[in-house]
């Protein structure tokens, strides 16, 4: 008992009662969930309960992480990004002749985060953009493929910059100095991206069901309309303005910047990926998520916001990158 309880007093309070907010709303969804039936009877809420269900399991996963500290998630984001590169790798167009390159890309992942265990931005920010992109093609004309050699170079470069290295700014995000003076720890930095990101998703589904009229990418995502991306992008604005301070060295500009950006971003996030989808042919990325698809399905939104989020600390607040 002793043990637990130092554990929860070296923790940022701001980032307890930031979880336990999370939890909240959880435990709140459930109850909701559980009276559905009784107002229509008549629904299958079979899909919204699964879905609650994996958030618990997901939540789990992350806080237990960033209770734990930078090794237990980037343990966790090595996980997350293995996971989402084949649920990619295994939709896109590769051939049998292109496995030695697929075996690089995970190569590459591990590679990436090594340099994440040993502090090493400097590394990080140049090795897959740069280098990566150029072995990955020179391999491929090493074993003399030269079949559709631009479009698969393509495909794998987009593969790995999006499921290991905008992925892994999440994990860099913890190796933050304390010497920053963090209101809420390197944890809390992650906490703030991770709802931010998820709250922007959830503000644009909910407006769009309420007053959702005009399509904004009819041919990508039918759903999608101005009324919800415009109420998402309005209430994430609002969260970030108010709750980032807590969590964030931000304010000022780069607060107003980040509240302008991230829910565009994740907007930006989530219809890319959809289009990759629908070019591909297919719905979810898998079923490894029950309710919710694949990974890269519940990821996708994070894929374009970790980046622009650790920038802009970088830019405004943090003197370590």
């Amino acid at each position: 008992m002793d043990t637990i309880t130092a554990f929860f007093a070296g923790q940022s309070l701001a980032l307890l009662w930031g979880l336990g907010g999370v939890l909240a709303f959880l435990t709140l969804a459930v109850a909701v969930t559980a009276l559905m039936p009784m107002i229509k009877p008549a629904g299958d809420f079979t899909n919204l309960r699964q879905r609650i269900s994996s958030w618990w399991v997901m939540i789990a996963l992350l806080a237990g992480a960033l209770l734990m500290g930078w090794q237990a998630v980037t343990a966790l984001f090595v996980v997350i990004s293995f996971i989402a590169l084949r649920e990619f790798l295994s939709l896109a167009p590769v051939r049998r002749e292109d496995r030695l390159i697929v075996l690089a890309a995970f190569v590459a992942m591990l590679i990436n985060y090594l340099f994440i265990v040993i502090d090493d931005y400097g590394l990080y920010r140049v090795f897959i953009p740069t280098y990566v992109f150029l072995i990955i093609p020179f391999l491929m004309a090493c074993i003399g493929q030269t079949r559709a050699f631009l479009a698969t170079t393509a495909t794998f470069h987009w593969a790995i910059v999006t499921c290991v290295y905008n992925l892994g700014y999440i994990a860099f995000l913890m190796r933050t100095p304390a010497s920053e003076a963090l209101p809420a720890g390197a944890a809390g930095l992650v906490f703030f991206l991770l709802v931010a990101t998820e709250a922007n998703d959830v503000a644009q589904y909910v407006w769009g069901k309420l007053f959702g009229r005009r399509k904004i990418v009819p041919k990508v995502s039918p759903n999608k309309t101005w009324e919800g991306f415009l109420g998402g992008w309005l209430t994430t604005g609002l969260l970030i303005w108010f709750v980032g301070p807590v969590f964030t060295p931000l304010s000022g500009i780069g607060l107003a910047v980040l509240a302008i950006f991230l829910p565009v971003a994740g907007f930006a996030g989530d219809v890319t990926m959809s289009a990759i989808k629908r070019d591909i042919g297919v719905k979810d990325t898998s079923a490894l998520i029950p309710g919710h698809g694949g990974l890269l399905d519940r990821a996708d939104s994070l894929t374009f916001t970790a980046p622009l989020y650790f920038h802009i600390l970088a830019y405004f607040a943090l003197g370590r990158f």
